[in-house]
């Protein structure tokens, strides 16, 4: 069917549906944010990978890229995620183990060695210290000779999902929504084409809520960094652009599609008839895609590659812009070469030969999708009115209220599978006594001594006296309203650390304390 097939069959379809549905690429996106889609360009196969040392990393991703893969991913232990070097205290034992340990200038120049970061795109989880890991990329950039207007990728910068969901926050909720501000201020003007933040509903959604519940907290969570930049002076089409979401995509086929179709639709109107933006740019909700790795069994770990391959589906039948496929063995360990190879297979055996590129909108038009996308829709804004009644996301996370209804939604679900109302192959039926043994990636425990000597030997070999003028000048300026991050670029010029930079705000700021 051409193009001039497809606007006759539109327009003889009823007045109310072209209103609900739109064209391909015309508001209010629910069929897609594109008007061709997958038949100009396919989504960014952007595989997630970290483990141990930079270079260790590096060579992963030279791996994935020379098979297919089409854009980036950074993994980041948990000491990273948390501000703190590999030579805290806090950090033994943890360095290294669930993804890639950076906490220096010289860490990122080894992470991306060889790979031109003008020609790539970089996807970075990494939401308390965002602003540093974002600077640390920027510096190696611009060594590379990158024009940081050239410069393309995404950083997740999504603080309020990990009061709610993940954990790995470090300021209290007013703070750090001023580093989210600042880092929305600072690229608007410096690195314009770089997704400010990726408001993630992933992370919700492994915690247990409903696909509603992903949809609405999400949204609300996205209202909330909308508000704050406006309460900060930006102008809303600057920024709007610029916001990126992110996703689980689970085992419900349809119901997963029509989640993606409802989330496009309600971000369209709320955009558009809330805020009052004037671009179409600002009202479409672009994702990125992740398949669900909560619903990954150890059990027979093989019947994980079928789990994964369906869910990578609804994500395209869904409209997603990127995609990760999880590897089969994430249930036991961090992903061997073999499996993440397996699971970029996976998303290319699913773009060239499944069939289901060669359509728009593939699904569009069931009467059973189109329900479902009725139907979540009205759930999640009835989620999201609850919210706003609240006073916004920012009082419903500071009342308890996102977190309990998360807590009740994986409570009902665990308990679906104890009674076996919901069946997991595998797990609670079709199980086998005899497992066969799959091979487990393992994290060289020595890797945590190895990268606290090089951090150590980092912190003697610079001028103490340049980097402790720029950490007290972050300080100072942390007790104004000045954007810090011009700040954090000078102190990481200055040969700071991670977890000086970082610490510094901790001694401004302190740590946000759970009530």
């Amino acid at each position: 069917m051409n193009d001039e097939q497809r606007n006759g069959l539109f327009e003889s379809l009823p007045k109310d549906y072209r209103e609900k549905l739109g064209r391909p690429g015309e508001y209010p996106f629910t069929r897609g944010v594109y008007p061709r889609m997958y038949l100009d360009r396919l989504w960014t196969m952007r595989q997630y990978a970290g483990f141990g040392s930079a270079a260790e990393t590096n060579a992963r991703f030279r791996y994935l890229l020379e098979r297919g893969q089409t854009g980036l991913s950074v993994a980041f232990d948990l000491p990273t995620q948390l501000g703190l070097d590999p030579d805290d205290p806090l950090a033994v034992g943890e360095v290294g183990r669930v993804g890639v340990s950076i906490a220096t200038v010289d860490d990122m120049k080894r992470l991306f060695a060889g790979i031109p970061l003008e020609q790539v795109t970089t996807s970075m989880t990494i939401n308390a210290p965002a602003m540093m890991l974002l600077a640390m990329y920027l510096l190696v950039a611009a060594e590379q000779g990158a024009d940081w207007g050239k410069v393309g990728g995404t950083i997740q910068n999504d603080i309020l999902k990990e009061y709610v969901a993940r954990g790995t926050y470090i300021y209290p909720p007013q703070p750090s929504m001023r580093l989210v501000t600042d880092v929305f201020e600072f690229a608007s003007r410096e690195v314009p084409r770089w997704n400010t933040i990726s408001i993630s509903g992933y992370h919700i959604r492994e915690a247990g809520s409903t696909a509603a519940q992903e949809v609405a907290f999400t949204l609300a969570n996205a209202k909330a960094y909308v508000r704050a930049a406006l309460e900060r002076g930006l102008e809303l089409d600057s920024f709007a652009p610029r916001l990126s979401f992110f996703f689980a995509s689970h085992n419900d086929i349809f119901e997963e599609a029509a989640k993606f179709r409802a989330a496009r639709r309600m971000w369209a109107r709320i955009m558009k008839e809330e805020f009052g933006a004037q671009r179409p740019k600002s009202w479409m909700l672009r994702f990125h895609t992740q398949t669900g790795g909560s619903t990954l069994t150890a059990q027979q770990p093989l019947n994980n590659v079928v789990r994964v391959a369906y869910q990578a589906l609804a994500a395209v039948l869904g409209g997603t812009q990127s995609l990760h496929t999880n590897s089969y063995d994430e249930a036991l360990g961090l992903p061997t070469k073999e499996s993440a190879l397996l699971a970029l297979r996976t998303q290319q055996i699913l773009a060239y030969e499944s069939g289901v590129t060669r359509a728009i909108d593939a699904a569009g038009g069931s009467f059973y999708l189109e329900h479902l996308t009725d139907e979540l829709e009205k759930e999640a804004s009835a989620l999201i009115a609850q919210v706003e009644k609240l006073g916004g996301a920012v009082r419903a996370i500071e009342a308890g209220h996102v977190q309990k209804e998360i807590e009740e939604s994986a409570w009902r679900y665990q308990r679906e599978i104890e009674n076996q109302e919901r069946i997991i192959v595998g797990l609670n039926r079709f199980t086998v006594e005899e497992e066969t043994p799959v091979p487990v990636m393992k994290i060289d425990p020595a890797v945590g001594e190895r990268r606290a000597t090089e951090v150590r030997a980092y912190k003697l070999n610079r001028d103490q006296q340049a980097t402790n003028l720029a950490l007290t000048n972050l300080k100072r300026a942390a007790t104004s309203s000045e954007n810090l991050f011009p700040y954090v670029l000078a102190s990481f010029r200055a040969r700071a650390t991670l977890g000086e930079v970082a610490g510094a705000l901790r001694e401004v700021w302190g740590e946000h304390q759970p009530a």
